[in-house]
């Protein structure tokens, strides 16, 4: 996959053309106008050319080249520096990538790292409505970010279905050690897709607070928009979070009370044998003087005696519960 996805130019929200990395620099400050340059995973020297291209600051584009960083806000002289975390669906499993934006008045440019969607689709929704992306850069912005909190949907949707259906096996005998490693799976995928989305909360809350000279007052509205979507991801994580963590307490709950069904039983059965174990341990000793060995009644009184013993014991273990 090439490094540079997608680079044009936008006048009046409309693509005017497309642009080469080393051209941009000529045309950034046009009137009317803004630069969206889309990269995939560049190497060290394309991102310096972008560096030079857009005047970005030493430290953001040092985070830009190290993935695995925190979803966050940066401000950088003139220009803001975002990280996200993103996540979506391929084959059932549940991937995590990783965007970086680098925004300013009059441009935008996304690094994906990592198996992260293509904002292609955004592109193309923004370009359907040139009114809309007349705004500039603030409004491609809004639109790469609705756009990853939007993927979050399906993902939330895929594991809480997934849940459920390991959830309906609790009480069943088809619930077994690879439920239990799928459940603590499921919980660690919940925890990062819930910290991948809590951040995106506070990112568009400070492009709207205080960040008011960035984001313009006609826009305010659809970053508030994206605050209460993530906010809503966050509040459905946290409930099946609560209800996978109870589902993880009443399966150990069923295990304990399984094994103490068996440890009761296994006693009660030993009290039982402990009976005859005793009688006949007793009259298996040597002894010379044992006058009930002659009396002509003695074996069957004996054996009567033992077997009785034992019914007797185990009707009232049985009563109790314990057999």
């Amino acid at each position: 996959m090439p490094m540079v996805i997608n680079s044009a130019l936008y006048r009046s929200g409309k693509r005017e053309r497309d642009l080469s990395v080393d051209a941009i620099s000529d045309v950034l400050h046009s009137p009317g106008s803004f630069v969206w340059l889309g990269l995939h995973e560049p190497d060290n020297a394309m991102l310096a050319r972008v560096q030079e291209e857009f005047g970005l600051h030493d430290l953001a584009i040092e985070d830009a080249r190290n993935a695995h960083q925190r979803p966050k806000l940066e401000v950088y002289g003139d220009s803001l520096f975002i990280v996200l975390n993103t996540a979506q669906l391929e084959r059932g499993n549940v991937i995590f990538g990783e965007t970086h934006l680098f925004v300013g008045k009059d441009f935008l440019v996304s690094v994906r790292h990592g198996p992260s969607a293509s904002y292609a689709p955004v592109r193309e929704r923004c370009e359907r409505t040139p009114q809309l992306l007349a705004k500039g850069a603030p409004f491609a912005l809004y639109a790469v970010l609705d756009f990853v909190v939007d993927n979050y949907q399906p993902v939330l949707e895929s594991l809480q279905e997934e849940f459920e259906a390991i959830e309906s096996r609790i009480f069943g005998d088809s619930f077994d050690r690879a439920s239990i490693e799928r459940l603590y799976t499921l919980k660690r995928q919940l925890l990062r897709l819930r910290n991948a989305a809590l951040p995106v909360e506070d990112i568009a809350g400070q492009l709207v607070r205080l960040h008011e000279d960035f984001v313009p007052k006609e826009l305010r509205a659809y970053f508030r928009d994206i605050a209460d979507h993530a906010h809503r991801v966050v509040g459905a994580l946290d409930v099946i979070r609560e209800m996978l963590t109870t589902a993880i307490s009443v399966n150990v709950a069923l295990v304990s009370v399984t094994q103490n069904d068996i440890v009761k039983r296994l006693a009660g059965w030993g009290a039982i044998l402990a009976i005859p174990t005793v009688v006949f341990s007793n009259y298996g000793m040597n002894f010379k003087d044992m006058p009930e060995l002659e009396h002509p009644a003695g074996y069957p009184i004996v054996l009567t005696c033992t077997v009785l013993a034992c019914v007797a014991l185990y009707r009232k273990l049985r009563k109790s519960g314990w057999i």
